[in-house]
């Protein structure tokens, strides 16, 4: 979808959207770095993930996922997402998990 990877890129370039977006400071960024995450078993993909370094394994994982279509199913596929994320990667400090919409309901 081209809003995806439009949103990977802005994302990926300025990470401390993704802080903002979730209410942290975007300045907290530079410890981060953003990623899209294919996650085993089914096809699941989480739009992004914002990841701590290597230096700031003690920081937490931010999550974004954008929809700018129709899907009655979002949450319940996020939330799947998220959950096998997490399942897959025990280790996670989960910090916040974001959806992207143009209303603010996304359905």
């Amino acid at each position: 979808m081209k809003t995806d990877s439009l949103f990977y890129r802005i994302f990926q370039t300025a990470p401390g959207i993704v802080l903002e977006l979730a209410g942290a400071s975007p300045s907290d960024a530079v410890g981060y770095e953003f990623r899209s995450v294919e996650l085993k078993q089914t096809a699941f993909r989480i739009d992004g993930v914002l990841i701590p370094t290597q230096d700031n394994q003690n920081q937490p994982t931010y999550f974004v996922e954008v929809q700018f279509q129709r899907d009655d199913r979002l949450y319940h596929r996020f939330f799947a997402e998220l959950f096998l994320y997490l399942a897959q990667n025990p280790s996670t400090d989960l910090s916040s998990a974001n959806t992207l919409t143009p209303t603010s309901g996304g359905e």
